[in-house]
């Protein structure tokens, strides 16, 4: 119900959206935990930033700081967030900011940056102060929204209704032999309105990385232990024991803060199996790469997995190149209906 009066307020212009100058893409999600959002933001922050100034807008979930806070690679992630400064850390040159008041961020981007000609809006969909040029709505294949429910029995945080306001659908975790019939599927509960475009991805695991110098190398068969703290950790369990020996895992909550006990559960576990290589995501690393408290046994056991994104056969053609085609007014994007 207070969704349902919320979105009706918006829709009603009892409460307004604000436009901008600066163009505006949004990538977001209906639900909670980790459909995919960050390595999809990173996707056009890396192609756009061939053709246009840009900057990444976060609110910086789980920061211990409050207000606007441009983020530097030398910046703590407990300031900034984690997602943000793994963006930073992987696009130094981009301007990256956290405000938790999206319309005052974008007002002081305009001002103080003006060379910035293109803002990606990181997790603001149900933000709709802002009204940005292109939503692009994140749907995880491993856990479909039409049979999911609010929370707290389940992960849905917004209605399924707003999908409506979206121009661009990925549906991300997809496996890699996903059928026409399941596709089809997907695009009959997602494309409600005719300039909608739905594809289809899923994330390939890239050689892994010594997050610290060592000897020690990590090759396929080889042992490892998975430790994660993001938000849906199976697909990225499930890729690990394709190429690795799993020989244990460690799970955490997404944003999680790891503490002196975390360390030395995670420790004993290396102990445990002296040959296994300690393997995590790029987002975990970031917050383990400056901490004192990381003791030798993990620094030189301690490799991080970096992602890229795939696009599935059977998805619509050229996400990238369409949405620049977009941004630039090339293609009819006015005819999606403002909800």
């Amino acid at each position: 119900m207070a969704i349902t009066l919320r979105h009706w307020m918006f829709d009603c212009k009892l409460i307004k959206s604000q436009n901008f100058k600066t163009p505006i893409i949004c990538v977001g999600n209906i639900t909670v935990g980790g459909t995919g959002k960050t390595p999809t933001a990173e996707m056009i922050v890396g192609y756009m930033k061939q053709y246009y100034n840009v900057a990444v807008l976060s609110r910086g979930y789980g920061r211990r700081t409050k207000g606007y806070l441009e983020v530097k690679t030398t910046s703590s992630y407990r300031d900034v967030g984690d997602e943000p400064l793994q963006i930073k850390l992987k696009y130094p040159d981009a301007l990256v900011v956290v405000c938790e008041k999206r319309t005052e961020a974008i007002h002081r981007i305009e001002a103080e940056h003006p060379e910035i000609n293109l803002i990606v809006m990181d997790d603001g969909f149900q933000h709709r102060y802002v009204e940005p040029r292109i939503n692009v709505v994140i749907v995880d294949s491993t856990r479909p929204y039409y049979e999911d429910d609010y929370l707290p029995a389940g992960t849905l945080r917004d209605k399924p209704e707003s999908l409506d306001r979206a121009h661009y659908f990925i549906v991300t975790k997809c496996p890699v032999d996903m059928s026409p019939l399941d596709q089809r599927v997907w695009r009959m509960n997602l494309h409600k309105i005719a300039y909608q475009r739905v594809y289809f991805t899923r994330v390939i695991p890239t050689p892994p990385v010594a997050q610290f110098p060592t000897q020690n190398v990590l090759n396929e068969g080889d042992e490892v232990i998975v430790m994660s703290g993001i938000g849906n950790p199976k697909a990225f369990i499930s890729d690990v024991k394709r190429n690795y020996n799993v020989v244990g895992t460690i799970t955490f909550p997404d944003h999680h803060v790891y503490s002196v006990s975390d360390i030395e559960r995670i420790v004993a576990k290396l102990e445990k199996h002296p040959k296994a290589m300690l393997l995590t995501t790029e987002k975990d690393t970031v917050k383990l790469r400056r901490s004192r408290r990381v003791p030798d046994i993990m620094r030189e056991r301690l490799f991080y997995q970096p992602v890229q994104v795939e696009f599935l056969e059977g998805s619509d053609v050229d996400f990238l190149g369409t949405l620049k085609s977009d941004l630039e007014g090339k293609v009819h994007l006015d005819s999606v209906p403002k909800r």
